[in-house]
């Protein structure tokens, strides 16, 4: 068996929503080193394009396209612009996410608005409108990003975490019905994460990150280098027989 094989990923055609950024550029970029031409997609244009331009300098084939996750015709675009740059989607790569740290009880309704309908609406619309082309070529690989908060409880995460344990149970009713038609939806789920986007505000809460690596039995906070594995994995054929799973990538913080 040539087990170089089965991560292989040439050939096919994945998009990475959020994946200007953290977790999803770098899931980004170890999908098109496996040979996948990648589509990254996010709501702002320069960083989309900055994200892209910089992979293609390694050669890799990559191209970027504007993207609301939470305006369903504006998903509907990304599709149809993903199908005229390379072809139909066989890997789609649900990373867009918004995260607001407040006590629940100061919640807004504003900000409550904004986590749900991006991080479980815009992950509904995405898989939805991708995945029936994927239905209908009887093939695809979907990757949600979910959130080990999806079984935990933190503080100041109170309704993120509500939305990623939708994440993780939506990433089940999708799998459960495509399965049969070829069609394999799997979540990660990642543990406290530096990114450029959270480094501030772990620079301006340093008990919040004590106390979140103090929750970590490998004692460190994820980089998104770390997701890049689990990411290839269930892209890949080495996956053919896993669907509707969740898996958490999270040092081990799920344990305590």
């Amino acid at each position: 068996m040539d087990t170089r094989a089965l991560f292989d990923l040439s050939g096919k055609v994945a998009v990475v929503t959020g994946g200007a950024s953290g977790i999803g550029y770098a899931i980004a970029e170890g999908l098109a080193s496996a040979g996948a031409k990648v589509v990254i997609a996010a709501r702002s244009v320069d960083r989309i394009e900055r994200a892209a331009a910089t992979l293609r300098e390694r050669t890799l084939e990559v191209a970027a396209h504007p993207v609301d996750v939470t305006d369903r015709a504006s998903v509907e675009r990304l599709e149809a612009g993903v199908r005229r740059l390379f072809g139909p989607a066989q890997i789609l790569v649900n990373s867009a996410a918004v995260i607001h740290r407040v006590p629940i009880e100061e919640t807004t309704d504003a900000q409550w608005t904004a986590m749900l309908d991006t991080n479980l609406r815009g992950t509904f619309f995405c898989c939805q409108i991708f995945g029936r082309e994927m239905l209908a070529r009887k093939q695809g690989k979907i990757i949600n990003i979910s959130s080990n908060v999806s079984q935990l409880t933190m503080p100041l995460r109170g309704v993120y975490a509500v939305t990623k344990a939708g994440v993780s149970h939506l990433t089940r009713a999708f799998a459960v019905e495509w399965a049969p038609r070829g069609v394999a939806v799997n979540a990660i789920a990642p543990g406290p994460t530096v990114t450029e986007l959270n480094q501030r505000f772990f620079d301006e809460h340093p008990k919040d990150r004590q106390e979140r690596e103090a929750s970590i039995p490998l004692g460190r906070l994820g980089t998104p280098r770390d997701y890049v594995g689990a990411a290839l994995l269930l892209a890949s054929d080495a996956s053919a027989f896993i669907t509707g799973q969740t898996y958490f990538v999270d040092g081990g913080s799920n344990l305590i």
